[in-house]
């Protein structure tokens, strides 16, 4: 099969002939039919997060927001069966731990997934890291899905506990961020949008945000002060550098959430300044947000079917597997604007 392998840090990713991944007796194999490009492939790629203790093996088929059709499945596999339709979890859980046992399955130490980036895909525990995928959702559409989109459905609901008619701020409209915006936006929120490229406010407006703000041309902190009255009731950083980041909670009113999603890069190395007297005086939350659990999927997935969400409006082009490493070798200049898709393999 093809696959796009990654063999060294930050050098080319090259598309080669691959074996088609074995089949473990509690796995499946799945044919990729809609792969995602996310950035945290990228950040993979620069060899990121070792401060947190994690190195790539290579070489790597990398690839984590995938859907497609089932083709085989192990001997243990019960719920599972060739020719089901799936979108693969982000948090590929071990249902053992105690975080898988207490409903945390996205906190699992032994969540790992790839394997997106070719024809073929490998699930370990199918039974509890596949999820049904309704025939009106398609491959591409699911894909799109596969990290940034329900990261910020898991942050945005579950951690940022936005309701309607609160403000919310989102710093960063790279993927996750334009789904901060849609997903903030159909729970009634008024959503202000702040990014560097013009390119990616105008999206933000169509999917949802109420006011943009481009950080080069005004202080974003005064903007969202002004427009806001005093202070955003959530900030999302779905960037993840130290500007952003104090820039979201300085954009807070007193008893505001913020919620961090967006991961550190070699600039930061998991370290961030942040003004503590403010978060103390304020009442500030500072809460963490990663990935989602599988048992959270359904409930997307519903707003989706019924119109309340829309993750084909972050689409904006979809491409080969030959095509995909210049996708990531954008990315170290945000040049990206949406979510791109493999659809031919």
């Amino acid at each position: 099969m093809k696959a796009l392998v990654m063999e060294g840090v930050g050098t080319p990713m090259e598309v080669k002939e691959m074996p088609k991944p074995a089949l473990r007796a509690d796995g499946a194999i799945v044919r990729v039919e809609g792969s995602g490009i996310c950035r945290s492939d990228w950040h993979l790629w620069q060899g990121d997060w070792t401060w947190i203790g994690f190195a790539q093996r290579l070489p790597a088929v990398l690839g984590h927001e995938f859907a497609g059709v089932v083709e085989e499945v192990g001997s243990e596999v019960k719920k599972l069966k060739p020719g089901d339709r799936v979108v693969v979890p982000l948090s590929q859980a071990c249902g053992l731990c105690d975080d898988c046992r207490n409903g945390h399955s996205n906190l699992c130490s032994k969540s790992l997934t790839g394997g997106g980036y070719a024809r073929y895909a490998r699930l370990n525990r199918a039974d509890i890291n596949s999820v049904p995928l309704p025939e009106s959702v398609d491959f591409v559409e699911a894909a799109s899905m596969g990290c940034r989109y329900v990261t910020a459905f898991h942050g945005v609901m579950d951690q940022g506990q936005v309701k309607a008619d609160e403000s919310v701020v989102v710093y960063g409209c790279g993927g996750v961020g334009l789904s901060a915006v849609q997903i903030a936006a159909a729970l009634g929120a008024r959503v202000i949008a702040v990014d560097l490229d013009d390119r990616k406010l105008e999206l933000a407006k169509k999917v949802g945000a109420a006011d943009a703000i481009n950080g080069k041309k005004t202080d974003p902190v005064k903007a969202v002060m002004d427009l806001t009255h005093g202070g955003a009731h959530v900030s999302v950083d779905a960037l993840g550098i130290a500007t952003t980041c104090r820039n979201g909670v300085l954009s807070l009113r007193k008893r505001g959430r913020h919620v961090q999603i967006g991961l550190t890069t070699q600039g930061e190395k998991g370290e961030v300044a942040l003004p503590v007297d403010q978060i103390v005086f304020k009442e500030i939350q500072f809460t963490g947000s990663l990935a989602i659990q599988s048992h959270r999927y359904p409930a997307m997935l519903d707003m989706v079917e019924r119109g309340r969400l829309a993750p084909r409006n972050l689409i904006t082009e979809t491409l080969p597997l030959e095509k995909a490493f210049g996708v990531i070798e954008k990315m170290s200049n945000f040049e990206n604007v949406g979510i791109s898709v493999i659809n031919q393999f």
